[in-house]
């Protein structure tokens, strides 16, 4: 699912993934001059600035970060210019930082004083950041060398899909990195992520590392944030996956035409080589004939939509499915897994075509499929099982159509079973989703525990008021029989939803998913919903599972 305000909501220094050695050992020196010939001819605008001789052209660098705090001897310092300040007011901190040259616009020229290093200048800075960091780390392979790189964009499933990438990848013999919302592997490394995707610097610096350990495959998330915010900038994938597109981030994109164009921008041949786009709606279709880049489309509701990949045999298995995938040429991958929710049968689809798009022989992926279950892997807070007896489950869901699928999918059939669920919504974000979600969670819940969420600079109870305004008037407008309380804090609500339940129940606590601080005027409050979860079982007489799924 797509992040909720781009941040983890963790209390990491600026140069965390610097400082954790993210970047490869070993860096091929390459001059200012190399790295800028390296460029697209179209953005190939860079000068010397006034008093840097042209022997500066041969400085060497290796490595370039937009962060004073970051430099690294022999970097090139980009300062571009941010919200409150222009970064090449600290490029005296970068060059005793050991910088070896740095790159601005003008504005900052006017800003920067009288370094001791070559400076140069160029129009629009902020373009050259990720093609110039590509440059340097020669960190994008051409087609057919490692890793493959493999993104995935939408609006929900794109975390669960990049594990279920990763895990049928690890099947498939492959070793593999992965830069997501929840956390960035390197092999056997891994650190908390802070970032749906890091800055351009960083994902370069990542891709580098990489390859230098010989990685087969890259799994990467890339949200509409990362395009619009060039993050991916310079990046080229060799198989890029759509989702689906909903309501979400509508306070960057103002509207959902212009969060479209954001997405559609991964599938143009600047960012990808081919494309596996899931059609199940029109933003899908739209998506599909917009693109770039060749295209396999995948339907996985059941529709005719002549796609070239289609579920069909969808069948209970446990609280997951098993199906069918069947392709062109009467092609047919026989596919499961143990995560509830259909959405999670579409993200297992696309995982598994994205995979076959690669190149991977049907027959391989079908014994690797069979052999190691690969989309039973655990996604943290992902549809995450907490406890059976009552049913306890954390999920990231946090806006209307996640909400939705996310709710129908966690009813159980016995008539008597109730779905409690336990929710609240962002502060400085889309403030029209509120009452919206507020609305879905009375028509598809038994109860309703509005609580808080992530407020951020918001009055908490105002954020409150707005989700249980639309609880409110689709619980009278519609008849609805459902209990709607209003319970904060958060830890509270959760506790008073196990104090309803009873074990035939099902417990949702949705919204935040992994993540372990909740962000309240400034401050950071440790708070994980899967820890408060198991705690109140406990406290109310249930079993709770540990994290490997054994019951505590």
């Amino acid at each position: 699912m797509s992040t909720k305000s781009e941040s983890n909501e963790v209390p990491t220094s600026e140069n965390q993934l610097a400082g954790s050695g993210l970047r490869p050992a070993a860096v091929q020196p390459v001059t200012v001059r190399a790295a800028v010939d390296r460029l697209p001819a179209a953005l190939r605008d860079v000068a010397a600035a006034p008093g840097t001789g042209d022997g500066a052209w041969a400085t060497e660098l290796t490595g370039l970060t937009i962060n004073s705090r970051e430099v690294r001897p022999g970097d090139l310092y980009v300062g571009v210019a941010g919200a409150r300040h222009h970064g090449a007011r600290f490029a005296q901190a970068a060059e005793a930082a050991g910088a070896a040259a740095v790159l601005t616009d003008a504005a900052g020229l006017a800003e920067m004083g009288s370094p001791g290093i070559p400076v140069f200048v160029a129009g629009d800075v902020r373009r050259l950041v990720g093609p110039l960091a590509a440059a340097v780390f020669d960190s994008v392979p051409a087609q057919g060398r490692r890793p493959a790189l493999f993104g995935i964009t939408g609006t929900n499933g794109k975390t669960t899909t990049s594990y279920f990438l990763n895990s049928l990848l690890q099947a498939l013999g492959r070793t593999t990195g992965l830069i997501g919302t929840i956390e960035i592997q390197a092999g056997a490394e891994s650190i908390p992520s802070v970032l749906t995707t890091p800055e351009s610097p960083q994902v370069h610096g990542l891709l580098a590392l990489m390859r230098e350990r010989g990685l087969d495959a890259a799994t990467m998330e890339v949200s509409s944030h990362a395009i619009a915010y060039r993050r991916v900038d310079g990046v080229r994938f060799d198989v890029a996956g759509f989702t689906n597109l909903t309501q979400d981030h509508l306070d960057l994109h103002g509207s959902m035409e212009e969060y479209f164009a954001a997405k559609a921008a991964l599938f143009q041949p600047d960012r990808s080589r081919q494309a596996v786009i899931t059609v199940d709606d029109e933003w899908g279709a739209r998506m599909a004939a917009s693109a770039g880049v060749p295209v396999l489309t995948l339907a996985t509701d059941g529709a005719d939509h002549g796609a070239d990949w289609n579920v069909t045999d969808v069948e209970p298995r446990g609280l997951g499915h098993s199906f069918v995938l069947r392709g062109p040429a009467g092609e047919k991958l026989r596919v499961s897994t143990a995560l509830p929710g259909g959405f999670n049968v579409s993200n297992a689809a696309l995982a598994t075509v994205m995979v076959r798009a690669a190149g991977v022989p049907a027959a391989d992926l079908q014994e690797a499929l069979a052999a190691h279950d690969p989309f039973t892997v655990e996604v943290p807070g992902r549809m995450q099982l907490i406890g059976e007896a009552p049913a306890a489950i954390v999920d990231f869901a946090h806006n209307p159509d996640a909400l939705t699928r996310t709710l129908a999918s966690v009813r159980r059939p016995d008539a008597d079973a109730r779905v409690i669920v336990v929710f609240g919504a962002t502060g400085e974000r889309d403030q029209t989703k509120r009452p919206l979600m507020g609305a879905i969670a009375a028509r598809l819940a038994d109860v309703v525990i509005v609580t808080d969420d992530d407020p951020h600079g918001e009055d908490a109870g105002a954020i409150r008021a707005d989700v249980r305004r639309g609880a409110d008037a689709a619980a009278t407008d519609e008849g609805l029989d459902c209990v709607i309380e209003e319970v904060a804090p958060r830890a509270a609500a959760i506790d008073r939803a196990v104090e309803l339940a009873r074990p035939q129940d099902t417990v949702l606590v949705a919204g935040r998913g992994h993540e372990v601080w909740q962000e309240v005027m400034g401050e950071n409050l440790a708070l994980d919903d899967r820890v408060e979860l198991r705690h109140a079982l406990t406290r109310y007489g249930f079993s709770a599972l540990t994290s490997d799924g054994v019951e505590s």
